[in-house]
């Protein structure tokens, strides 16, 4: 656009329709020459057919007889010709650039050409009065004008240099807006990568507090600044945790008054974090309160209801949502449900009632929304090995020296102690090298560490890696409640045992039930209140974990950690010389076409399992023969036969529990030991075994051919040596086997009778009387 529309105007009055048309065609082209403007043949074209179309239809409607017929004087028609000449000047324009760009036509009109009407009309005022001094005074008048025309110009110029300036300084505060965003945003990961780095149960707290508490500001009617705060003090709540030393955040047990105190301190001292940081939205109120009360009872300021931010009551309750329902180094999550139901009981209490509601009503939804979305955090290096750099500059400590005995009334007592625990750490030495038994060994072991470590059970955990993942297995468990842990299966860096293997220390009073798995399964109880754990370290790392538990809390003290520490490295070398002892051993009692362990290696292992269960506690063995197993040889040959073996080996691993052990006695017959497994449990088992063969069998041949015949026997009812209880199983095994062949025998038989009445000549009907 230029002042040109004035010439037009002025042409509409003075001039033909040609004579018009002429003139706005020569202006678009002496505007193209003067500012040198390069454009495509079809966009040079559209602008002169739109300036043609333009002075053609103003110059009509300045003419019309219409307008002159309903009374329309020469200022009327002046003022409609430059409302049209407007209209048509920039309404295809607008509808160009909406169609190419995908805008709203009547919104780009508004925005990019309305504004502009104005002009038009000073310029239709401006061409009518230059038409009137030129009929009365002559054209040489007109220059008196150009100066007004100048100022029209000048003045549509300067505006549009404004609008210019105003867009290029909006620009400007837009890209500075989003680089201070961008920083934030960038300082916020930052932050929470450090937060993971030195806790990494926090990441998948911090994605579920974020969903969570984003979607209660958003139906609480946050402004926009508080919802940002709230978003960051999310990923960021636990950032003064990097202040507390790192043995109290990961301690697998309850914490002590003094380490209270100092977790206490990290809500402080994540407000002090922030502060400095300078957020453009309030951050570090909402860290700072995070854990206050409803009631006024929390911390570190002991606020009451609404005078917490509304930000850290929503942060309060998704917070204790989260942790009630996720697995902590000090206790084992509890299901969502019911992590919910505590929320609901403490309302009022410690949390916003209205908040509560909230997360009652939408808990299952957000839970469903959190686990589909993921933080784009991306874990720091903490396992990065540095070479170089041999020691610090102030030397490697030394080796603290063992206290000397101070001088006591009761040094006669302390040394008659002393030498009684040299007797038994003696003879413990020289029963870990004689016995090349695990359970014979940690029985030995037990009774001698009892002398000097009371306790009520002992266990040992090892490590097996199962693909990528590591866990530790309890290989052995005795004295009270040892069934609980037998059944154990420990995932690497979860559960006391699982911290003490990944971070190889000790930990003395800790408490047992957060081992994964123990307290979740409403079948088990005990009553162990304290544990004493500390790694077995081999050459090749950390092997497994001693753990000795103890009915009463706070059972073991520092001196019975140092005894165990004096145990266990004769205990780590006797455990893996009897691994390998067995793992030479399994050579010759394993199965060559299954993998599994043949009838040498089960009358070791049921020996093994008779002799560690408890008095008062079952330990059943299913004897299972293949039926139709000969007619699959018969049909397909002995190779489909050897399919159909290790097919069934291998569903029976995978059906089986860990602690579960399955063998080959040969042929077509296996052998199972449950331990801690009741008779009728047993039995139910060994139902899904057989489905599940039936199933696989049936997988791998097209049709149900194969299934199995039973025999389930229980120690100690059926037997007191695993001969009796193997013979025992065996027989009711046979039994079983000869009453579904007696079962299939009269099906075959009566399937005959039915085909052979089928296909008998009818007889004609008998005559009644």
């Amino acid at each position: 656009m230029s002042v040109n529309f004035f010439f037009i105007l002025l042409g509409v009055v003075e001039l033909s329709a040609g004579e018009t048309m002429v003139l706005a065609a020569g202006s678009i082209l002496i505007q193209y020459l003067w500012r040198g403007q390069t454009q495509s043949p079809v966009q040079a074209v559209f602008n002169t057919a739109s300036a043609l179309l333009a002075a053609y239809l103003t110059h009509s409607v300045f003419t019309s007889t219409v307008l002159a017929e309903w009374g329309f004087q020469f200022p009327l028609r002046i003022g409609a010709a430059a409302f049209v000449y407007f209209l048509i000047n920039t309404g295809p324009v607008a509808i160009v650039i909406s169609l190419t760009e995908g805008k709203p036509m009547l919104s780009t009109w508004r925005d990019c050409y309305a504004w502009s009407f104005a002009y038009y009309l000073v310029g239709a005022g401006v061409a009518g009065l230059l038409s009137g001094l030129n009929a009365r005074i002559g054209w040489q008048t007109t220059v008196l004008v150009m100066p007004v025309i100048f100022i029209v110009y000048r003045s549509y110029s300067l505006y549009l240099e404004r609008l210019e300036a105003e867009k290029d300084q909006a620009e400007t505060q837009r890209q500075h807006a989003e680089a201070m965003a961008a920083l934030h945003l960038r300082t916020i990961e930052a932050l929470a990568m450090a937060i993971e780095a030195k806790d990494e149960v926090t990441h998948d707290h911090l994605q579920r507090v974020q969903v969570y508490s984003t979607a209660v500001g958003k139906e609480l009617g946050m402004p926009d600044l508080e919802l940002q705060a709230l978003v960051a003090a999310s990923l960021l709540h636990d950032i003064g945790k990097l202040a507390v030393p790192e043995h109290i955040i990961s301690k697998p047990g309850r914490l002590t008054p003094e380490e209270f105190e100092k977790m206490k301190i990290h809500p402080v001292v994540g407000a002090e974090i922030l502060e400095r940081v300078q957020f453009p939205y309030p951050v570090a109120p909402i860290v700072r309160h995070h854990h206050e009360k409803w009631d006024g009872s929390g911390y570190p300021d002991g606020l009451v209801g609404e005078a917490i931010p509304l930000g850290a009551r929503i942060l309060t309750a998704v917070d204790c949502l989260d942790a009630l329902a996720t697995d902590r180094q000090y206790r084992p999550a509890l299901p969502l449900d019911e992590a919910m139901a505590y929320l609901v009981k403490e309302s009022g209490k410690s949390f916003d009632p209205r908040i509560v509601e909230i997360l009652a009503r939408r808990y299952q939804e957000l839970e469903v929304l959190a686990k589909s979305t993921t933080l784009n955090l991306a874990p720091l290096k903490t396992d990065v090995k540095v070479v170089r750099g041999a020691a610090p500059d102030a030397g490697f400590a030394e080796e603290t020296q063992v206290a000397r005995l101070g001088e006591s009334t009761e040094f006669i007592s302390t040394i008659a102690a002393a030498r009684e625990e040299a007797r038994v750490l003696f003879e413990m030495s020289r029963d870990l090298v004689t016995e090349l038994n695990l359970a014979a060994t940690m029985q030995a072991v037990g009774a001698r560490v009892a002398t000097l470590v009371p306790h009520d059970s002992l266990a040992v955990y090892l490590r097996q890696n199962i693909g990528d993942e590591s866990r530790l297995v309890c290989e052995y468990a005795g004295g009270e409640g040892a069934s609980t842990f037998a059944a154990l299966a420990i995932p690497l860096g979860q559960g006391l045992a699982g911290w003490v293997a990944e971070n190889n220390k000790a930990i003395v009073n800790g408490n047992p039930s957060v081992e994964v798995g123990y307290l979740n399964d409403s079948n088990r109880y005990s009553i162990m209140r304290s544990a004493l754990a500390l790694p077995l370290e081999g050459n090749g790392g950390v092997i497994g974990v001693l753990a000795l538990y103890a009915k009463s809390a706070g059972a073991f003290t520092k001196d019975h950690l140092r005894i165990l520490q004096i145990v266990a490295p004769r205990l780590t070398l006797a455990l893996e010389n009897i691994r390998r002892y067995e793992s030479a051993e399994s050579g010759a009692g394993t199965d060559y076409l299954t993998g599994l362990p043949n009838a040498r290696g089960l009358f070791s292992h049921l020996e093994t399992v008779l002799a560690q269960t408890p008095e008062g506690n079952s330990a059943s063995v299913i004897v299972a023969d293949l039926d139709g197993f000969k007619a699959v040889n018969d049909r397909f040959g002995h190779l489909e036969g050897n399919h159909i073996l290790q097919c069934a080996a291998d569903t029976f691993r995978q059906r089986l529990r860990s602690r579960d052990y399955v063998s080959r006695m040969g042929g077509d017959e296996f052998v199972f030991v449950l331990p801690s497994t009741p008779l009728e449990e047993a039995i139910r088992t060994s139902h899904r075994l057989r489905e599940s063969l039936e199933e696989a069998a049936e997988s791998l041949l097209g049709e149900r051919l194969v299934s199995m015949s039973i025999g389930v026997a229980c120690y100690p009812a059926s037997g007191s040596t695993p001969e009796l209880i193997l013979a025992e199983a065996d027989r009711l095994m046979y039994i079983e086997k000869a009453e579904r062949k007696s079962v299939r025998s009269s099906v075959a038989g009566l399937a005959d009778a039915v085909s052979e009445k089928r296909h008998r000549p009818a007889t004609a009907p008998r005559t009644h009387r």
